[in-house]
Formats: C-alpha cells, sequence, structure tokens
C-alpha cells in the first residue's frame, strides 16, 4: 500500500479519532475546573521557532493534539473574557467533524443535497424569531464581514440606481450610507470596497449611552444631501462592538422608510437576543429591517464561523449577483437550493450542520439560556464595580460587554491610560484571566465580553482583586 493509500487508511482513523475525542473530552473536563492559564503566553518568534524544530519530530498523534490544545487560547475557560467568541458547544464539534469527513459543499444542491435543505429550514427559523413573514430568505455565509459587505451590494442594486452590477456606480453620483459612529469597522470597509471612499461613510454621532443619536438622524441626512451625497442605506447596531450598545432600531426604521432608505441591522454580536425572552426587547424594531445578520460563532456557540443573512423580501437576495455560470447551474432563475447564485462563495462551506443540529437537539431554549445568562452576568458585574470606589464603569450594560477602569486620586487622564493599559499587559502575562481593552472619548477602558456559562460571580470577584493586586505591584 503506498503512503498516499495508507493516508486514507480507516484503521488508524478510528484509533487516533478515539484518541482525539478522549483528549478533548479531557480538556473541556480540566478547562472547567479554571486551574490552567487561560492561554500559554510568549512571543511570536519564539513559537514559531518550536513549531519549525516540532514539524520534524516524531510524535504520537495524543502528544501532537495536547500540544496543539497547550498552546491554544481556551474559550471554555471561564476566566476567558475577551473578544466576542463563544465556547462551542460539544455538538457543533461533532457536526463540524462530520462535515469536515464529508466536504460537500453547500453551494449548489447537485454537490450536496443535504445542506440546502437544512439551511432554509435554519434561515426560516432565523426568519421566524426576527419577526419577519413568509416572503423572507436567507442563507448563511463566512463572517459578519462578508454578511454585511452582501446586504450593502443587495442594497445598491435595489435601491433605484440602475444595473449597478453591470454597468459600474452611477457616473457623477456620490453614493453613501449613514452609520454610527460606534459601528464596526468591517461596514467602513465594505463601502470602501464597493468603490465609494471615504465620502460613501455618513457618520451618525452618538449619545452619552454610545448610541446612535437619534435626534441627529435628519440633520446628518440633510448635511450629506446638501454636499451632494445621494443616501441610499441605513445601518443599525445590534449591537456595537466596543460597548454592546443598541441603537433604537425602531427608529431606524421610521427613517429609513421616511426617506426611502434600505434598513440594514447588523446584529453580529447582540442579534441572538431575538432568542431570549427577557431581553428580546432590546431588538425591538429589527423586523422592521430590510436585512439582518446574526452571527453563530459569537452568541450561539457554533464552532465554526457562521453567519446568517436574513432579508425581509427573499427576492432581494437574488438581485445582488447577476451572473452566467453554465458549468454550474442550467439558469438565471430564483431557485432557493442553489444557494451560489446569492453568495459570495462558489465552493460554500457546509456550516450550517452545526446549526441545525442545536435546533433540533435543543430547540431554542439553548439560545435563551446562553444569552439570558451573559447578559444577566455583565449586569451583576457591573453592580459590583459600582459598588467599588476604586472602578468606574464606562456604560450600563445592555449586552454581555462591560468596559470599566480602574481610578487613582490624583492621576491625570494620562496617566490613568497608562496604569489601565498596564493592568491589561500584566493580565495578560499572567494568563490567569483574558481580558481586551478599547479606547472610548480618548480614555483606555478595560473591556470585558462574558461568553461563558460557567463563568460565576465568584470568578468576577477573583477578577476584581486581580486588578486591584497589580495595581498595588505596579506602585503607580
Amino acid at each position: 500500500m503506498s503512503k498516499l493509500q495508507n493516508a486514507f487508511n480507516p484503521v488508524d482513523f478510528r484509533k487516533n479519532g478515539h484518541q482525539l475525542i478522549d483528549t478533548i473530552a479531557d480538556y473541556l473536563e480540566e478547562v472547567n475546573q479554571a486551574e490552567m492559564p487561560v492561554m500559554d503566553r510568549r512571543p511570536p518568534d519564539e513559537a514559531l521557532e518550536d513549531w519549525n524544530q516540532y514539524i520534524s519530530h516524531n510524535n504520537t498523534s495524543t502528544d501532537f493534539y495536547k500540544k496543539i490544545i497547550k498552546h491554544s487560547m481556551h474559550l471554555h475557560h471561564p476566566k476567558y473574557m475577551g473578544h466576542q467568541v463563544a465556547p462551542p458547544l460539544p455538538d457543533t464539534m461533532l457536526s463540524g467533524l462530520l462535515v469536515s469527513a464529508l466536504k460537500n459543499g453547500s453551494g449548489l444542491y447537485e454537490m450536496s443535497p443535504l445542506s440546502a435543505p437544512m439551511e432554509k429550514i435554519v434561515t426560516d427559523f432565523f426568519s421566524k424569531h426576527i419577526g419577519y413573514g413568509n416572503e423572507a430568505s436567507g442563507f448563511l455565509t463566512s463572517g459578519g464581514t462578508l454578511a454585511n459587505l452582501t446586504a450593502l451590494l443587495t442594497a445598491r442594486q435595489v435601491k433605484g440606481f440602475g444595473d449597478i452590477w453591470n454597468e459600474g456606480n452611477p457616473e457623477g453620483k456620490q453614493l453613501a450610507i449613514m452609520v454610527s459612529e460606534e459601528a464596526h469597522y468591517c461596514v467602513d470597509r465594505a463601502v470602501r470596497i464597493m468603490g465609494l471612499g471615504d465620502a460613501g461613510i455618513v457618520k451618525i454621532p452618538t449619545n452619552g449611552k454610545f448610541q446612535a443619536d437619534i435626534s441627529q438622524l435628519e440633520e446628518t441626512y440633510n448635511n450629506a444631501i446638501t454636499e451632494g451625497k445621494i443616501i441610499f442605506a441605513i445601518v443599525g447596531n445590534a449591537c456595537s462592538t466596543s460597548v454592546g450598545a443598541y441603537d433604537d432600531l425602531e427608529a431606524f426604521g421610521a427613517f429609513a422608510q421616511k426617506h426611502n432608505l434600505w434598513f440594514h441591522a447588523d446584529g453580529a454580536h447582540g442579534g441572538a437576543a431575538i432568542f431570549s425572552k427577557k431581553y428580546k426587547s432590546l431588538v425591538k424594531g429589527i423586523e422592521l429591517a430590510d436585512s439582518v445578520i446574526i452571527d453563530g460563532h459569537k452568541m450561539m456557540m457554533t464552532a465554526g464561523l457562521i453567519t446568517a443573512l436574513i432579508y425581509k423580501n427573499g427576492k432581494d437576495s437574488y438581485r445582488t449577483f447577476h451572473q452566467k455560470a453554465d458549468y454550474l447551474w442550467e439558469n438565471s432563475d430564483e431557485e432557493w437550493f442553489n444557494l451560489t447564485k446569492r453568495t459570495f462563495e462558489c465552493t460554500k462551506f457546509n456550516s450550517v450542520l452545526e446549526v441545525y443540529s442545536l435546533i433540533k437537539n435543543y430547540g431554542v431554549d439553548i439560545f435563551d439560556e446562553y444569552v439570558t445568562y451573559t447578559y444577566d452576568l455583565a449586569r451583576v458585574f457591573s453592580k459590583m464595580l459600582q459598588a467599588n470606589s476604586n472602578f468606574e464603569i464606562a456604560h450600563k450594560p445592555e449586552s454581555n460587554i462591560l468596559c470599566f477602569r480602574i481610578l487613582k486620586n490624583g492621576k491625570t487622564p494620562t496617566e490613568l491610560n497608562e496604569l489601565n493599559a498596564k493592568i491589561r499587559k500584566q493580565i495578560l502575562h499572567d494568563g490567569k484571566f483574558y481580558i481586551v481593552q478599547t479606547m472610548l472619548n480618548d480614555a483606555i477602558y478595560l473591556r470585558v465580553t462574558l461568553m461563558n456559562s460557567f463563568s460565576t460571580i465568584e470568578i468576577l470577584e477573583e477578577l476584581i482583586e486581580e486588578i486591584l493586586t497589580i495595581s498595588k505591584q505596579l506602585n503607580f
């Protein structure tokens, strides 16, 4: 048997597969006890040299698996409170293994008769909880950046500027969108990719809660029109990345209707509040949006990079791209089962199985419980910080994101920035916790995103003590 044929040996696969599952299960038991570091931090050059040497070593598969785990970021660790990436549920790990084994691309029905029906069921599930009618539809794509770009391409194509897909942007017209100052950078990137340049972004000022200031919508719009810009879309945050603030989606919907704009809701992180009975009011008005995106890998605990892009009028999703591809499909008709007609991806990863399996095995309750627990925890943490005179919160949390900083009497704003940055750097170095930082109104704040259902009040108390201890050690 050749080396190539032997690489497909099912006996070895079975043995290694069982070892891997056992290794991951042991890891999940260990990491939930929070006794290991959140990450094994080492300099990039050191890590590069280590892996360069390791590639020629003769190690067992189990040793390899354990080494990978050791040097990874541990999202399942209850003290991981960094970026907006949820610890994946075991169900999605197993689904991902099956998807990788079969490798059926989901763009064409004939290549994957499994995924298209599943994707329709999953996107209908999203549509229902958004509050859309039967005419809604959509698809899954690879992340919020690509989903936001696709939605804005649809908006430009639909909003009456001719066939931009074939003819390009209308000559002599500066198209633009309106979006909060707190919008994710990928919205700005999407507009620039569309060839609209810096002038294509019209920023809506924010209020003291870091939400788009609704009282300034009309003035912002009229100023843009006076400058010769043509606004074709408005994007609402549900929620923003820095502080997790929800824009007033009802007001956005009414404004969009008044001015005949496409209303897009960027719910990459906070859109999953549609599943929470307690917090669904945060996204009141999301059903008015022409398009909505929600990430599975953020607040739905999928392992893969999964974003749902749902259109209020499903027919709009077919207007984004118009191309002939005789080697892929026979005609240009609207076909829900040939998804590549509506997506960027041709070899579209079959990510739907992860979400489908969660809906099948747990129903909406699993998402409701997760969103509600993490959002509740942020509110508890906020009260804990407010009760401690050493701390200041930047905002009252609306989601599971909270920004705060340590204070010291007599310190200048610059010195406070330096102190909080050094504390975060030391926390990173020690590895007991993983938190990040952000800049708000020229001030550095520590930032947590509470993504783990095993994080507790006791762990948050420990984080507060850790920060205070480091602050004293710095003797700042």
